[in-house]
């Protein structure tokens, strides 16, 4: 890592790294003169997207604070760390719905109790999707994506009833003006009918993104504040 930074601080102003190794950002850092931004490592974080989530729920909702986030997913990813991370500088309760063995482990539980996180954990979307201002969702079944791309095998199985978000779930328990977010691509945790209804953000989201993270590069470089 050290000799890849030490050569790319000569090519550019800043670098973005996504590296599959957790911790790979914060190690660049330690050697780069110029500003490392991490677009995700491995199982650790990603808190570019947790931004454009974040900026994404102002601009539809007009606040963050107050809100009721539901989090459905594998809670070992790192869009979740971060947005654990994240919601704990506001007043916006969370529940986590997540398969047993991909559930919030005890050291990170125990890590964002001691920040004041509001969080519970439930089994089951259905159970406690009626609460929910904010929906954000990732994928339950996929290819381990901290291994390289010719290693992860082609096999990923079908996400349980339990973490899908139907256009009947929705239609039938959710709040009507409850906002919808996936970092995408997804796999079958939401299915192809939920994006015309007036729940989905996610293409909103994907534009955000993008100016999001223009901002972003503007502020590391001195060039607005």
């Amino acid at each position: 890592i050290k000799d890849t930074v030490k050569m790319l601080e000569y090519y550019g102003d800043v670098i973005v790294m996504r590296h599959f190794q957790q911790g790979a950002p914060h190690e660049a850092a330690k050697w780069a003169s110029i500003p490392i931004i991490n677009g995700g490592d491995g199982w650790g974080e990603h808190p570019t997207q947790i931004l454009t989530d974040l900026y994404t729920v102002l601009r539809e909702k007009g606040r963050i604070d107050g809100l009721r986030w539901l989090a459905v997913g594998d809670m070992r990813m790192r869009t979740m760390h971060s947005l654990a991370y994240a919601l704990t500088q506001f007043d916006c309760p969370i529940t986590f719905v997540a398969p047993p063995d991909m559930s919030l482990t005890p050291e990170f539980k125990e890590e964002i109790s001691n920040y004041s996180l509001n969080f519970k954990e439930a089994e089951h979307v259905e159970q406690v999707i009626a609460e929910a201002d904010v929906i954000l969702v990732e994928p339950v079944v996929q290819p381990d994506y901290t291994k390289h791309r010719d290693v992860r095998g082609d096999e990923v199985a079908l996400t349980p009833d339990n973490y899908k978000i139907t256009r009947e779930l929705l239609a039938n328990k959710a709040k009507p003006d409850a906002i919808l977010l996936h970092s995408l691509p997804r796999m079958d945790e939401i299915p192809l009918d939920v994006d015309i209804t007036r729940w989905s953000r996610y293409w909103q989201e994907a534009f955000n993104g993008v100016v999001m993270r223009m901002a972003l590069l503007s502020l590391v470089l001195g060039k607005m504040e």
